[in-house]
C-alpha cells in the first residue's frame, strides 16, 4: 500500500494522462449521456490487486455516463466547471493531509485558509470582527447560521423561535430549520410581489402579528439570488426590517455570492453587507469543484459561542497560534479546503475572476435578450445576474416537451422548475468555460426546438 517512487511516477503519468484527456475532450463532449443503466457500473472489491490502467478506464466510462456539468455547454442549475488549479490544490491537499480542525497541528496552512475567510470578508465589506468558516456548501453554512442565531437570541432551543422566507428561499433553510429541531410552524412563508421579490411590508406585518401572539421571530432570510430564477431580494429593506425588530438577518448568497467582484453584482447585491451571516458557495459562482461552501458571519464570537466544544484528548494543542474551525462549525475532522481556494486565487490572480463573472454578465444580458425577442417563447421575467427563465405559449406540456426536445440534442443541457406553478425552463451562463459561441449555439437550439 505504500508505492516505490517509480510506481508512483508511473501511476501519476497515467492519471496525468487521463486528467489531459479529459479537459481536452470537454469542447466536444456530450452535454449529457444517461442512457445506461447505473447499475452497469458497480463490482465489489477484488482480493487481488487491479490494474490502474483498466480502473481508470471504468472510471472514466462512468464520468461519462452523466450530465456533463465540467463542459462548456451545461447551462442547468449552477455550473461548476471546476478550476484545474483547484484540482492540482486538492492534489496537493489529500497527499500532504494535514489536520485541520484546529489550528495547533498546521498552523501554517490554518493560516492559508485563514487568509481566504479575511479576504471574503473584506469582499462583502464586513466590519474587523467579522469571520467565518469554509464547509461542503451551503446547506452546512445555513445550518450553522441557524443554530448561531438560535444560540444568541434565543438562548438555545425554543418552539417558539420563527423563521421567514419566501416560497423561493433555497429548501435548506427548511431541512435546516427542521435538523435543528424546529417544526413546520416554526418556518412562515411571506408573499412575493410580481417580479418574485419578497414583500417586505408583508414580512413586517408577520412579524408583528407572531410576536403580538406569543411567537418568537428571530431568523429572516433574504436570497441574493434563487435558485429557479436567480432572483435577488431587496436585501438593503430586509437589513432594515430585522434591525428595527431585532431579528438575525441571513443573506443566502450561496449562487449570487462571487458577484460582488463586479461592479454590476455589487449594485445588484447592495445590503448584502448588512447581514448578520452570508451564505455563499464558490463551487458556483467562482468556479471551483462541488463542496466548496462559506459562511460568513458579521460577529464571529457569536459562530463561536454557539459551536464551541473540547475535549481532553485535544489538550496538546490548546495553544492560540489561529481560529479552531472547529469551534465555527459542526465538524470537527474536516479535510484541507483552504487550498482549493487561495491557490487559484494567488495563481491567477483576482482580476481573472472578475473578468470572467462580467463576461458571464454580457452573455446572459445577450441570452435574455435574444429569448425574449423570440416570439415562439415567453419569457416571464427580469434578469437580475446570470439567470434567465422562459417557457412555450402552448402551456406546460408543451413546454415539458421544449425540454426533453433540447437536451435531446446532447447539444446542450438545460434544467427546469416551476414558477407560479408553470413548468420553466432555466437557462443559466456561469461556467468559466462558457463563452460567446457556446451561447450562440445553445440559442440556436432552442430556438430551434421552440420552431418546431
Amino acid at each position: 500500500m505504500e508505492p516505490d517512487r517509480e510506481t508512483r511516477r508511473e501511476w501519476t503519468a497515467a492519471t496525468t494522462e487521463f486528467v489531459e484527456n479529459f479537459v481536452a475532450g470537454l469542447e466536444n463532449a456530450p452535454a449529457s449521456d444517461l442512457e445506461r443503466r447505473p447499475g452497469d457500473f458497480g463490482a465489489p472489491p477484488p482480493e487481488e490487486p487491479g490494474e490502474l490502467g483498466d480502473l481508470l478506464a471504468r472510471f472514466g466510462d462512468a464520468t461519462a455516463h452523466a450530465v456533463e456539468t465540467a463542459g462548456p455547454r451545461y447551462f442547468g442549475y449552477f455550473p461548476a466547471g471546476g478550476l484545474y488549479t483547484s484540482g492540482l490544490a486538492d492534489l496537493l491537499a489529500t497527499i500532504v493531509n494535514r489536520y485541520t480542525g484546529v489550528a495547533g497541528p498546521a498552523p501554517g496552512l490554518v493560516a492559508l485558509e485563514h487568509s481566504v475567510i479575511r479576504w471574503f470578508c473584506d469582499l462583502f465589506d464586513l466590519p474587523p470582527g467579522a469571520g467565518g468558516v469554509l464547509t461542503t456548501g451551503a446547506s452546512v453554512a445555513t445550518l450553522s447560521a441557524l443554530h448561531a442565531a438560535r444560540e444568541d437570541l434565543l438562548g438555545g432551543p425554543d418552539d417558539r423561535g420563527t423563521i421567514y422566507v419566501t416560497e423561493h428561499t433555497h429548501y435548506c433553510v427548511a431541512k435546516a430549520a427542521r435538523v435543528a429541531g424546529f417544526t413546520a410552524d416554526a418556518i412562515r412563508v411571506v408573499p412575493v410581489d410580481h417580479a418574485l421579490r419578497i414583500d417586505v411590508g408583508a414580512a413586517a406585518e408577520l412579524i408583528r402579528a407572531d410576536r403580538a401572539r406569543g411567537r418568537r421571530p428571530f431568523f429572516l432570510v433574504g436570497t441574493a439570488g434563487s435558485t429557479s430564477t436567480g432572483t435577488v431580494d431587496p436585501l438593503a429593506d430586509l437589513a432594515d426590517l430585522a434591525a428595527a425588530e431585532g431579528l438575525w438577518f441571513h443573506a443566502d448568497a450561496a449562487y449570487g455570492g462571487g458577484f460582488r467582484l463586479t461592479d454590476r453584482g455589487r449594485a445588484v447585491l447592495r445590503g448584502v453587507e448588512r447581514a448578520d451571516s452570508i451564505t455563499f458557495d464558490p463551487h458556483k459562482s467562482l468556479f471551483l469543484p462541488f463542496g466548496t461552501g462559506v459562511l460568513l458571519v458579521r460577529d464571529q464570537q457569536r459562530l463561536r459561542a454557539a459551536h464551541t466544544a473540547s475535549g481532553a484528548y485535544l489538550q496538546d494543542f490548546n495553544v492560540d497560534v489561529g481560529p479552531d474551525f472547529a469551534d465555527l462549525g459542526p465538524e470537527l475532522t474536516r479535510e484541507y479546503r483552504g487550498l482549493r481556494l487561495w491557490l487559484p486565487l494567488h495563481l491567477h490572480g483576482v482580476a481573472a475572476f472578475r473578468d470572467q463573472l462580467d463576461e458571464k454578465l454580457d452573455l446572459s444580458e445577450h441570452a435574455h435578450a435574444v429569448l425574449a425577442a423570440d416570439e415562439n417563447l415567453v419569457v416571464p421575467l427580469p434578469r437580475d445576474l446570470t439567470v434567465s427563465v422562459f417557457h412555450s405559449p402552448g402551456g406546460d406540456a408543451a413546454t415539458e416537451l421544449l425540454a426533453k426536445r433540447i437536451n435531446a440534442t446532447q447539444r446542450i443541457y438545460l434544467s427546469s422548475t416551476r414558477v407560479a406553478g408553470r413548468f420553466t425552463i432555466r437557462f443559466v451562463v456561469l461556467s468559466h468555460r462558457t463563452h460567446r459561441p457556446h451561447v450562440d449555439e445553445a440559442l440556436e437550439v432552442i430556438r430551434a426546438a421552440a420552431r418546431v
